[in-house]
Protein backbone atom coordinates (compact mmCIF):
# COMPACT_ATOMS: atom_id res chain seq x y z
CA UNK A 1 0.00 0.00 0.00
CA UNK A 2 1.61 3.05 -1.10
CA UNK A 3 2.42 5.65 1.47
CA UNK A 4 -0.24 8.87 2.00
CA UNK A 5 1.52 12.14 1.01
CA UNK A 6 1.48 12.67 4.87
CA UNK A 7 3.20 10.21 6.22
CA UNK A 8 5.59 11.10 2.99
CA UNK A 9 5.77 14.94 4.56
CA UNK A 10 6.33 13.02 7.98
CA UNK A 11 9.10 11.35 7.01
CA UNK A 12 10.83 14.03 5.94
CA UNK A 13 10.16 16.31 8.10
CA UNK A 14 11.85 13.67 10.53
CA UNK A 15 14.88 13.04 8.56
CA UNK A 16 15.47 16.82 8.47
CA UNK A 17 14.92 17.17 11.77
CA UNK A 18 17.04 14.22 13.18
CA UNK A 19 19.93 15.46 10.43
CA UNK A 20 19.88 18.67 12.43
CA UNK A 21 20.29 17.43 15.66
CA UNK A 22 23.01 15.19 14.37
CA UNK A 23 25.07 18.42 13.19
CA UNK A 24 24.70 19.67 16.83
CA UNK A 25 27.96 18.50 18.35
CA UNK A 26 29.89 19.58 15.02
CA UNK A 27 28.84 23.38 15.98
CA UNK A 28 29.63 23.04 19.78
CA UNK A 29 33.23 22.22 18.48
CA UNK A 30 33.33 25.19 15.64
CA UNK A 31 31.87 27.53 18.51
CA UNK A 32 35.17 28.54 19.78
CA UNK A 33 33.80 28.79 23.28
CA UNK A 34 34.14 26.99 26.32
CA UNK A 35 31.78 24.16 26.44
CA UNK A 36 29.83 25.67 30.19
CA UNK A 37 29.09 28.93 27.60
CA UNK A 38 28.46 27.20 24.23
CA UNK A 39 25.62 25.32 26.33
CA UNK A 40 24.51 28.79 28.35
CA UNK A 41 24.41 31.02 25.03
CA UNK A 42 22.34 28.27 22.85
CA UNK A 43 19.70 27.70 25.33
CA UNK A 44 19.42 31.52 26.04
CA UNK A 45 19.10 31.90 22.22
CA UNK A 46 16.88 28.94 21.97
CA UNK A 47 14.36 30.11 24.93
CA UNK A 48 14.03 33.47 23.43
CA UNK A 49 13.35 32.40 19.85
CA UNK A 50 10.78 30.05 21.22
CA UNK A 51 9.35 32.62 23.71
CA UNK A 52 8.99 34.90 20.64
CA UNK A 53 7.36 32.28 18.40
CA UNK A 54 4.77 31.43 21.24
CA UNK A 55 4.06 35.47 21.27
CA UNK A 56 3.87 35.81 17.44
CA UNK A 57 0.79 32.94 17.59
CA UNK A 58 -0.81 34.00 20.33
CA UNK A 59 -0.28 30.91 22.05
CA UNK A 60 1.00 32.27 25.81
CA UNK A 61 -1.73 30.62 28.40
CA UNK A 62 -1.33 31.25 31.97
CA UNK A 63 -0.04 28.60 33.69
CA UNK A 64 -0.70 27.61 37.87
CA UNK A 65 2.76 27.64 40.21
CA UNK A 66 2.51 23.50 40.37
CA UNK A 67 3.33 24.04 36.17
CA UNK A 68 5.47 26.78 36.44
CA UNK A 69 7.79 24.76 39.13
CA UNK A 70 7.60 21.32 36.85
CA UNK A 71 9.15 23.21 33.89
CA UNK A 72 12.33 23.44 36.32
CA UNK A 73 12.82 19.74 36.59
CA UNK A 74 13.42 19.34 32.52
CA UNK A 75 15.86 22.69 32.95
CA UNK A 76 18.09 21.47 35.43
CA UNK A 77 18.32 17.99 33.83
CA UNK A 78 19.39 19.74 30.00
CA UNK A 79 21.84 22.04 32.22
CA UNK A 80 23.63 18.92 33.20
CA UNK A 81 22.81 17.02 29.93
CA UNK A 82 24.49 19.53 28.30
CA UNK A 83 27.67 20.65 30.65
CA UNK A 84 28.27 16.52 30.37
CA UNK A 85 27.68 16.46 26.62
CA UNK A 86 29.75 19.34 25.58
CA UNK A 87 32.89 18.41 27.59
CA UNK A 88 32.63 15.08 26.08
CA UNK A 89 32.24 16.15 22.40
CA UNK A 90 35.59 18.11 23.29
CA UNK A 91 37.05 14.71 24.65
CA UNK A 92 36.35 12.36 21.98
CA UNK A 93 34.90 13.70 18.97
CA UNK A 94 31.23 14.62 18.15
CA UNK A 95 30.38 11.54 16.63
CA UNK A 96 30.95 9.09 19.41
CA UNK A 97 29.39 11.92 22.30
CA UNK A 98 26.36 11.45 20.43
CA UNK A 99 26.12 7.92 20.18
CA UNK A 100 26.70 7.58 23.67
CA UNK A 101 24.03 10.63 24.71
CA UNK A 102 21.89 8.11 22.87
CA UNK A 103 22.56 5.35 25.12
CA UNK A 104 19.23 7.54 27.05
CA UNK A 105 17.23 5.02 25.41
CA UNK A 106 18.18 2.32 27.87
CA UNK A 107 17.90 4.50 30.94
CA UNK A 108 14.15 5.42 29.86
CA UNK A 109 13.22 1.59 29.82
CA UNK A 110 14.66 1.21 32.94
CA UNK A 111 13.05 3.97 34.08
CA UNK A 112 9.72 2.84 32.48
CA UNK A 113 10.32 -0.48 34.87
CA UNK A 114 10.85 1.26 37.96
CA UNK A 115 8.41 4.01 37.92
CA UNK A 116 5.13 2.71 35.52
CA UNK A 117 5.73 -0.98 36.14
CA UNK A 118 6.01 -1.77 31.92
CA UNK A 119 7.67 -5.12 31.50
CA UNK A 120 11.09 -5.35 30.28
CA UNK A 121 10.64 -7.88 27.38
CA UNK A 122 13.55 -9.64 25.68
CA UNK A 123 13.61 -7.21 22.56
CA UNK A 124 15.29 -4.91 25.07
CA UNK A 125 17.66 -7.11 26.40
CA UNK A 126 18.79 -8.15 22.92
CA UNK A 127 19.51 -3.74 22.03
CA UNK A 128 21.48 -4.11 25.06
CA UNK A 129 23.69 -7.24 24.24
CA UNK A 130 24.08 -5.30 20.38
CA UNK A 131 24.97 -2.44 22.33
CA UNK A 132 27.50 -3.25 24.67
CA UNK A 133 28.93 -5.23 21.68
CA UNK A 134 29.25 -1.89 19.42
CA UNK A 135 30.66 -0.08 22.16
CA UNK A 136 33.52 -2.89 22.76
CA UNK A 137 33.96 -3.11 18.79
CA UNK A 138 34.40 0.73 19.01
CA UNK A 139 36.34 1.10 22.42
CA UNK A 140 36.65 -2.10 24.50
CA UNK A 141 39.59 -3.66 23.01
CA UNK A 142 41.59 -0.92 23.63
CA UNK A 143 40.11 0.71 26.70
CA UNK A 144 43.48 0.02 28.53
CA UNK A 145 45.53 1.80 26.17
CA UNK A 146 43.30 5.23 25.61
CA UNK A 147 43.99 8.36 27.52
CA UNK A 148 42.56 8.91 30.19
CA UNK A 149 41.62 12.18 28.95
CA UNK A 150 39.31 10.08 26.38
CA UNK A 151 38.41 7.49 28.76
CA UNK A 152 36.68 10.40 30.78
CA UNK A 153 35.00 11.28 27.58
CA UNK A 154 33.03 8.12 27.03
CA UNK A 155 32.03 8.11 30.94
CA UNK A 156 30.42 11.61 30.59
CA UNK A 157 28.48 10.70 27.21
CA UNK A 158 26.92 7.83 29.25
CA UNK A 159 26.12 10.27 31.37
CA UNK A 160 24.77 12.33 29.44
CA UNK A 161 22.52 9.89 28.17
CA UNK A 162 21.13 9.26 32.03
CA UNK A 163 20.85 13.09 32.43
CA UNK A 164 19.22 12.89 29.22
CA UNK A 165 16.50 10.81 30.22
CA UNK A 166 15.73 12.43 33.11
CA UNK A 167 14.85 15.55 31.04
CA UNK A 168 12.46 13.63 29.03
CA UNK A 169 10.81 12.24 32.37
CA UNK A 170 10.50 15.60 33.68
CA UNK A 171 9.62 16.89 30.13
CA UNK A 172 6.42 14.43 29.95
CA UNK A 173 5.43 15.76 33.45
CA UNK A 174 5.67 19.17 33.10
CA UNK A 175 4.11 19.09 29.67
CA UNK A 176 0.99 17.26 31.44
CA UNK A 177 1.27 19.74 34.18
CA UNK A 178 0.57 22.34 31.61
CA UNK A 179 -2.08 20.74 29.41
CA UNK A 180 -4.21 20.12 32.57
CA UNK A 181 -4.48 23.91 33.94
CA UNK A 182 -5.05 25.01 30.14
CA UNK A 183 -7.61 22.47 29.65
CA UNK A 184 -9.34 23.13 32.88
CA UNK A 185 -9.81 26.50 31.81
CA UNK A 186 -10.24 26.60 28.03
CA UNK A 187 -12.03 23.26 27.19
CA UNK A 188 -10.45 21.89 24.30
CA UNK A 189 -7.14 24.09 23.79
CA UNK A 190 -3.81 22.34 22.72
CA UNK A 191 -0.91 21.73 25.08
CA UNK A 192 1.24 24.94 25.05
CA UNK A 193 4.55 22.22 24.41
CA UNK A 194 6.32 25.37 22.83
CA UNK A 195 5.47 27.49 26.14
CA UNK A 196 6.83 24.85 28.70
CA UNK A 197 10.23 23.83 25.98
CA UNK A 198 10.94 27.88 26.17
CA UNK A 199 10.16 28.04 30.70
CA UNK A 200 12.23 25.14 30.42
CA UNK A 201 15.31 26.25 28.16
CA UNK A 202 14.96 29.29 30.14
CA UNK A 203 15.70 28.05 33.42
CA UNK A 204 18.47 25.68 32.06
CA UNK A 205 19.80 28.85 30.81
CA UNK A 206 19.82 30.41 33.92
CA UNK A 207 21.50 27.39 35.46
CA UNK A 208 24.20 26.73 32.81
CA UNK A 209 24.56 30.62 32.99
CA UNK A 210 25.54 30.43 37.70
CA UNK A 211 27.71 26.97 36.49
CA UNK A 212 29.74 29.02 34.50
CA UNK A 213 30.33 32.17 36.63
CA UNK A 214 31.13 29.34 39.09
CA UNK A 215 33.95 28.13 36.86
CA UNK A 216 35.26 31.82 36.40
CA UNK A 217 34.82 31.27 32.61
CA UNK A 218 34.06 33.87 29.76
CA UNK A 219 30.40 35.17 28.57
CA UNK A 220 32.13 37.28 26.02
CA UNK A 221 31.12 35.87 22.00
CA UNK A 222 34.89 36.24 20.49
CA UNK A 223 34.01 37.01 16.67
CA UNK A 224 30.88 37.29 14.72
CA UNK A 225 31.74 33.74 13.40
CA UNK A 226 31.33 32.27 16.93
CA UNK A 227 27.92 34.47 17.19
CA UNK A 228 26.96 33.15 13.79
CA UNK A 229 27.68 29.59 14.93
CA UNK A 230 25.76 29.65 18.59
CA UNK A 231 22.77 31.32 16.55
CA UNK A 232 22.68 28.36 14.34
CA UNK A 233 23.35 25.84 17.01
CA UNK A 234 20.46 27.52 18.88
CA UNK A 235 17.75 28.19 15.83
CA UNK A 236 18.40 25.12 13.39
CA UNK A 237 20.22 22.52 16.24
CA UNK A 238 17.80 23.21 18.67
CA UNK A 239 14.25 24.71 17.85
CA UNK A 240 13.76 24.22 13.95
CA UNK A 241 14.53 20.27 14.90
CA UNK A 242 12.29 19.93 18.16
CA UNK A 243 9.42 21.80 15.52
CA UNK A 244 10.24 19.49 12.84
CA UNK A 245 10.07 15.84 14.61
CA UNK A 246 7.68 17.28 17.11
CA UNK A 247 5.01 17.60 13.91
CA UNK A 248 6.04 14.31 12.70
CA UNK A 249 5.79 12.07 15.10
CA UNK A 250 1.63 12.10 15.60
CA UNK A 251 2.05 10.56 11.46
CA UNK A 252 4.65 7.78 12.30
CA UNK A 253 4.60 4.58 13.40
CA UNK A 254 6.79 4.12 16.86
CA UNK A 255 8.91 2.14 15.16
CA UNK A 256 9.47 4.36 12.20
CA UNK A 257 10.23 6.98 14.20
CA UNK A 258 13.14 5.16 16.08
CA UNK A 259 14.57 4.32 12.89
CA UNK A 260 14.53 7.68 11.51
CA UNK A 261 16.13 9.16 14.77
CA UNK A 262 19.04 7.28 14.37
CA UNK A 263 20.05 9.63 11.47
CA UNK A 264 20.93 11.98 14.73
CA UNK A 265 23.92 10.02 15.77
CA UNK A 266 24.90 8.15 12.16
CA UNK A 267 25.22 12.33 10.59
CA UNK A 268 27.11 13.29 13.80
CA UNK A 269 29.58 10.36 13.62
CA UNK A 270 30.02 11.25 9.68
CA UNK A 271 30.50 14.42 10.01
CA UNK A 272 33.39 14.07 12.87
CA UNK A 273 35.17 11.41 10.36
CA UNK A 274 34.63 13.75 6.77
CA UNK A 275 35.35 17.62 8.99
CA UNK A 276 37.45 16.74 11.98
CA UNK A 277 39.68 14.06 10.32
CA UNK A 278 38.49 11.01 12.84
CA UNK A 279 40.77 7.94 12.25
CA UNK A 280 38.27 5.22 12.34
CA UNK A 281 38.94 1.51 11.45
CA UNK A 282 36.44 -1.31 9.79
CA UNK A 283 35.95 -2.90 13.02
CA UNK A 284 34.56 1.13 14.64
CA UNK A 285 32.97 1.01 11.70
CA UNK A 286 31.12 -2.49 13.17
CA UNK A 287 31.14 -0.84 16.43
CA UNK A 288 28.55 1.91 15.21
CA UNK A 289 26.41 -0.38 13.22
CA UNK A 290 26.18 -3.32 16.34
CA UNK A 291 25.70 0.19 18.81
CA UNK A 292 22.86 1.38 16.40
CA UNK A 293 21.19 -1.46 16.13
CA UNK A 294 21.08 -2.17 19.40
CA UNK A 295 19.38 0.97 20.59
CA UNK A 296 16.51 0.96 17.81
CA UNK A 297 15.64 -2.68 19.19
CA UNK A 298 15.52 -1.33 22.71
CA UNK A 299 13.63 1.82 21.63
CA UNK A 300 10.69 -0.31 20.09
CA UNK A 301 9.82 -1.50 23.82
CA UNK A 302 6.37 0.35 23.75
CA UNK A 303 3.45 2.27 22.17
CA UNK A 304 3.93 5.30 24.28
CA UNK A 305 5.79 8.06 22.83
CA UNK A 306 7.83 10.25 24.83
CA UNK A 307 8.78 14.13 23.93
CA UNK A 308 11.76 14.24 21.81
CA UNK A 309 14.14 16.77 22.36
CA UNK A 310 17.48 17.52 20.65
CA UNK A 311 20.71 16.75 22.46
Amino acid sequence: MPASPVDTRATLWMLLGAALIGTNGLMVRFADVPPTISAFWRMGFAGLMLLLIVFATRSWRPLPLRAWLWTLVPGAAFALDLWLWHRSILLVGPGLATLLANAQVFFMALAGAWLYRERIGPRFLAGIVLAFIGLWLLLGGQWATLPVEYRWGVWLGLATGLAYAVYNLGLKRAQSEAHGAVVARHAGADAPIAQVLALASLSCAVLLAVAGVAEGASFVIPSWRSLAVLLLLAGAGHCLSWVLISKAMPHLAVAMVGLLLLLQPIVAFLLDVALLDRMTTSREWWGLAFSLAGIFLAGLKGRQRLPTQPV
